[in-house]
This record gives C-alpha cells, sequence and structure tokens, in this order.
C-alpha cells in the first residue's frame, strides 16, 4: 500500500470517527424526539438548509414526506429512478410531489454508460442482485450524495423503521454514516402508528398496497409480502438478500 493510499485510509477514519462524534451528541440532545418534533428540531437548530431526505416513494413514504413538507417544501428530495421501477411508483411519486407542494424533488438515474457495460441486455437481476443494485442504486446515489456534500449538506433524512426487518431491529433515530448524518424520524414507529397516520391525515397509499406489496422496490425484484412475513419479505425474496447496499452499515 502506497504513502498516499494510508493517508487517505487515516483520512477518513478520522472523519468517519468525527461524525460519530456528532451523532452521539445530537442523540444526546435529540435522541428523546422523534417524528416531526425531532425534524423540527434539527432543521431549525442543527442543520437549516444542510439536509435532505432520500424517498423511494414506496409503500410507506406519504407519511415521511408529509412530515418534511410541513416543516419546509424547499427541502430536497432524492429519488432513485432505477429505470427498473413500476409504472405505479413512477405515478406516486408525480403525485406526491404535487400533493406536498415538494419544491425540488432531485430524480436522478443509473449512468447510461455503465448499464450498457455491465447490464446491456437488462438482465443482470437473474445472476446477480448485488451487482445489478450495485449499478442501478448504490453507484447513482453515491455520485448524488457526493454532489449534495460539494453543496454544503450535512444530513440525510430517510424513512426506514425498525419494524421493517431483522437488519434494521436496532436502528437508531439518529446515527453516522460515512459522510453524513442520517436522521430515522420514523424508526421506533410501528406499523399501526404509520397505518394510523395515513388514515388520521387521508394521505394516499401506493396503488400496489392494496394488491399486497408491503415494501416496494423494483419490478423484477419485489413480490407481494407472504402472511406473517416482514414488511420487506417480498423484496428479492428466496435469495439471500435484504438489503439493496444503499444503507449498508460501514
Amino acid at each position: 500500500m502506497s504513502i498516499i493510499e494510508k493517508r487517505n485510509i487515516m483520512a477518513n477514519e478520522v472523519k468517519f470517527t468525527s461524525i460519530e462524534s456528532d451523532a452521539a451528541r445530537l442523540r444526546g440532545e435529540y435522541g428523546h424526539l422523534e417524528g416531526a418534533e425531532l425534524l423540527e428540531a434539527l432543521v431549525a437548530k442543527e442543520f437549516n438548509g444542510r439536509i435532505m431526505v432520500t424517498s423511494s416513494f414506496g409503500a410507506e413514504s406519504a407519511v415521511l414526506l408529509d412530515l418534511v413538507a410541513q416543516i419546509d417544501q424547499s427541502i430536497p428530495v432524492v429519488f432513485l429512478d432505477t429505470k427498473r421501477l413500476f409504472g405505479e411508483t413512477l405515478r406516486y411519486q408525480k403525485n406526491l410531489t404535487d400533493l406536498f407542494g415538494l419544491e425540488d424533488v432531485r430524480i436522478i438515474r443509473p449512468d447510461s454508460q455503465s448499464l450498457e457495460r455491465i447490464d446491456p441486455d437488462d438482465m443482470l437481476f437473474t445472476t446477480n442482485t448485488n451487482a445489478c443494485c450495485a449499478v442501478r442504486k448504490v453507484e447513482p446515489l453515491n455520485n448524488a450524495l457526493k454532489s449534495l456534500q460539494k453543496e454544503g449538506f450535512k444530513a440525510w433524512i430517510t424513512g426506514r423503521k425498525r419494524y421493517q426487518s431483522d437488519t434494521r431491529g436496532t436502528l437508531n433515530s439518529i446515527e453516522s454514516s460515512d459522510d453524513f448524518l442520517k436522521i430515522n424520524p420514523l424508526a421506533h414507529w410501528t406499523d399501526e402508528e404509520i397505518k394510523t397516520a395515513y388514515l388520521a391525515k387521508n394521505l394516499p397509499p401506493h396503488p400496489l398496497v392494496a394488491e399486497g406489496f408491503l415494501s416496494i422496490g423494483c419490478m423484477p425484484c419485489t413480490e407481494r409480502t407472504q402472511e406473517g412475513g416482514d414488511a420487506r419479505s417480498g423484496r428479492w425474496s428466496g435469495r439471500g438478500k435484504t438489503e439493496c447496499g444503499i444503507h449498508a452499515s460501514r
């Protein structure tokens, strides 16, 4: 390993340690809050103009987007169009954007040259789901995050929740993640609380929820949730995979 590579590794370790310290401080100050109260406090006191949200515009996305819009409709919303999404998801994205008055929805897509090289037949999902997720999700989002970091963004709001799967069972409302602080305002919400929020605000559901899809990703790798399964059990069913890699642990 070269001296430059060693210095880069050391610099990244120092940076991550600093972000971990920030996350610990924020948990100490705001860890007792959740939902809108957590977002309001962080936007007003910590990250005004430096916080964004990623959304799949999936099965439960309307709850988080509604909270974000109530606080600031100009908060950027990053939507990843993998080019393999359900048509219902693309239409739902447009409907929610209009409904909540979202002012800065940034649609990002995979690099066309990367797709041509790695998945020219659009069939990579049949042989290597990890590689498919990497080129269609992880790589384009990482590029978008780098651009956001250059713009000065420090915090990243997600809609992840503990009840969704075993891999998310210990999720904190505030955590460190490489170059960003991740804010998970719904981390401790239950399935019933999400359903109650939909009813209380008369939020429109994703069209596929009524057909049994409780977690919705790319069309080839999403199935109806089986009775008794967790919310994400229909994702990559039977393939030993539960996450796409976007929220992989460091």
